[in-house]
């Protein structure tokens, strides 16, 4: 980058604001797929004006923008692929600056912590449901721009669900507000709505108005086991058309449960086809043994050889211990993992699962599957030797097969990861070109000029 605009980003913001050592190029070079694309400079803004005069700035001069959260993300959203400059809000921009009780809603800058949020609204009797996996590190901005969803979706949905109102900066520098505060608006186009998950390619986010929600009092988790994939599947579905919606209805198949086994011995029932793990919350313990007795008998129905319920927070803790460690427990299977959290609708579950397995074979690959089947969600990992480029090469086609099979059963690329860098070649399978064009004029209208977050989501 010329150095006169590394000047005047300093004169604007100081000297502490702007870094172009290498030390920080390769700290901000980086997301959670671990691939690398060094930017030419870091800048952390102050407030809303400075990020409006960088973006007119930048825009002017057709200087590349790249805005970042915490860099949690899967899918290389935050990469600055492109080079030019990493606009972080970490440092500065990470304020709770309103709890309004009367109206149940949050008001915070995008570098806020999603814990953090979480925490601060339950302790005044509250409740911000989205839970992403990340949710100790991952920042709201970055939720709002990935649409994030977690564990909690079953019942509770994801981040678009939560979002009343946006502040963002346009690439000219205009500050435009979207949405209100207001339980009912119907004024105008949905602008809030076009901006979540848009992964920072239309404008900057810099003000996240939430809604919140009281905070139930009680919960309860319990596990069951079955014979075969689809018959957990199968139980998911109708546990839920007998009229319960679960906080959480999460899954391991074989391969998932023998993996934890084999890493950290907890007596996990190697054996078994597939576990249901499932978490239920209300205001009574009569509402959560209500909920539970008909999740006992849908499973029951369908094949489910053990049911167990936590008496406590320690039991609870046991039971979940599978699925929050199945992730990094996979390795075993192979040095790279190929994931991807691709969605159908709950009822094609069984379906989605059978053509897994059928690719699997093809292909001559393990693929773990866990995730969050209350919501149809599935994370499929397909497990090959990093070092072995044939065998990666042999993975990505089987990936594409996987993402193909899930839109012909009416399903999604992304749950939850967004479409970034990693997906960005597989969009034509979900969406027809006269769709792709649609994206990409109302891209060109927002950023004419395309400094914002270029190259992502196939833009």
């Amino acid at each position: 980058m010329d150095a006169k605009h590394i000047s005047y980003f300093k004169n604007l913001l100081g000297e502490e604001n702007v870094y172009d050592d290498k030390a920080h190029l390769i700290a901000y070079c980086y997301d959670a797929t671990r691939t690398r694309y060094q930017p030419d400079a870091v800048i952390f803004p102050r407030n809303e004006e400075d990020v409006s005069t960088i973006l007119n700035y930048c825009n002017a001069n057709t200087i590349i923008i790249t805005p970042r959260g915490a860099g949690s993300g899967f899918t290389g959203g935050s990469l600055p692929a492109n080079g030019g400059i990493i606009l972080a809000f970490e440092k500065h921009m990470n304020k709770i600056l309103e709890i309004d009780m009367e109206n149940m809603v949050a008001v915070v800058q995008p570098g806020v912590i999603n814990m953090d949020l979480q925490r601060a609204v339950e302790a005044k009797g509250l409740f911000y449901p989205p839970d992403p996996a990340s949710q100790e590190y991952s920042t709201l901005g970055g939720n709002v721009s990935e649409n994030a969803g977690g564990m909690r979706a079953a019942k509770y949905g994801i981040t678009k669900d939560y979002v009343m109102a946006l502040r963002a900066v346009i690439p000219n520098g205009e500050i435009i507000r979207a949405g209100k505060r207001t339980i009912k608006d119907v004024a105008g186009y949905n602008i809030a709505g076009i901006l979540i998950a848009s992964e920072g390619t239309l404008g900057v986010i810099t003000e996240i108005t939430l809604k919140l929600i009281a905070k139930p009092k009680i919960s309860q988790t319990a596990m069951g086991v079955f014979p075969t994939v689809n018959d957990a599947m199968n139980a998911v579905y109708k546990s839920m058309a007998a009229g319960v919606t679960p906080v959480a209805m999460e899954f391991l198949d074989n391969f998932s449960i023998r993996a934890v086994e084999q890493k950290y011995a907890k007596g996990l029932p190697i054996e078994a086809g597939a576990i249901l793990i499932t978490d239920v919350d209300g205001n009574t313990e009569d509402e959560l043994t209500a909920q539970l007795d008909i999740i006992e008998k849908a499973f029951g129905e369908n094949g489910c050889s053990e049911f167990k319920r936590a008496k406590n927070k320690e039991e609870s803790n046991a039971l979940w211990f599978a699925r929050r460690n199945a992730s990094q427990c996979i390795t075993v299977y192979g040095s790279k993992k190929l994931n991807e959290d691709i969605t159908v609708p709950r009822s094609k579950l069984p379906d989605l699962l059978a053509e897994i397995g059928k690719i699997a074979a093809k292909y001559n690959v393990t693929v773990p599957c866990f995730g969050h089947t209350g919501d149809g969600n599935v994370h499929t990992n397909v497990m090959v030797d990093g070092s072995d480029p044939k065998a990666l090469e042999i993975g990505h086609h089987a990936i594409e097969e996987i993402f193909k099979a899930t839109v012909a059963l009416g399903g999604t690329l992304s749950g939850e990861h967004g479409i970034g860098l990693s997906k960005a070649p597989f969009m034509h399978l979900a969406f027809s070109d006269g769709e792709m064009d649609l994206f990409r004029s109302i891209k060109k209208a927002f950023d004419p000029n395309n400094i914002l977050n270029p190259a992502k989501m196939g833009l």
